[in-house]
């Protein structure tokens, strides 16, 4: 997709998402703005129940809002049917979970190539080359044979960031990546996403709770009651 020089990448004006539960009303995310550049690493940080993960699930096109406009590269997503969303979703966005949702019994490859299973336009060569170019991104092509069981938590994290970049997205988005890692394997994830941002120019939102991973993203915002409070992030890293 070609970035216009004069439009952010992600645009939302007067965003909102509201839920019914029987009589009740529930606004996770109310007239929020917001522009994101082409890559740009972004973390979104509040309590549980601020709107992050609701903001990413709109984002994404998981979800479509109920108010206001949402535009990714210049394409509305506000007023997509669930099957036009389904189908620029695998085109155009990875999603990375904080539980990996590997399927055990498979290698690390063949859960990488599971999403390049629906692309029926691809060969077998055409989905080996692509699998073995995500591994190789994430430094696992050594252990593309082993399952998860055969993996530590990290590498499985990774594997499924391969997952989520073997379609070849402009979008990642990440719920808690680093949420069930030690500060190490942590780190390395934070790495891993920085370096796709920089080097490969993936646009990259990230839901954390953690102060210190959202340090190493290029820009943080607060969210709470479905509003944004804060949008610097004074200790920046050089993306």
């Amino acid at each position: 997709m070609n970035l216009e020089n004069n439009r952010s990448f992600i645009q939302c004006r007067k965003l909102s998402k509201t839920y019914h539960k029987g009589n009740h009303r529930i606004t996770p995310l109310e007239s929020m703005d917001l522009d994101v550049q082409k890559g740009e690493f972004l973390a979104l940080m509040g309590p549980s129940g601020s709107g992050k993960t609701t903001l990413l699930n709109l984002i994404a096109g998981i979800d479509s809002p109920s108010s206001g406009t949402l535009k990714i590269c210049g394409k509305d997503l506000s007023h997509l049917s669930r099957s036009l969303r389904t189908d620029w979703r695998a085109k155009n966005c990875g999603y990375i979970f904080q539980m990996y949702h590997l399927i055990p019994i498979l290698t690390a490859y063949e859960n990488v190539e599971l999403p390049l299973l629906l692309n029926k336009s691809l060969n077998s060569n055409e989905r080996r080359k692509k699998v073995h170019t995500a591994l190789e991104i994430v430094g696992l092509s050594d252990r593309a044979d082993h399952n998860s069981s055969e993996l530590s938590g990290g590498q499985e994290q990774r594997v499924a960031i391969a997952r989520a970049i073997v379609g070849n997205p402009s979008l990642l988005v990440a719920d808690e990546p680093t949420g069930d890692l030690d500060r190490e394997s942590a780190s390395q994830i934070l790495k891993l996403l920085k370096d796709l941002a920089i080097q490969h120019g993936k646009t990259i939102l990230m839901v954390t709770h953690d102060a210190l991973a959202a340090k190493e993203a290029s820009r943080t915002l607060h969210l709470q009651k479905g509003k944004l409070l804060a949008r610097a992030n004074p200790q920046s890293s050089e993306l």
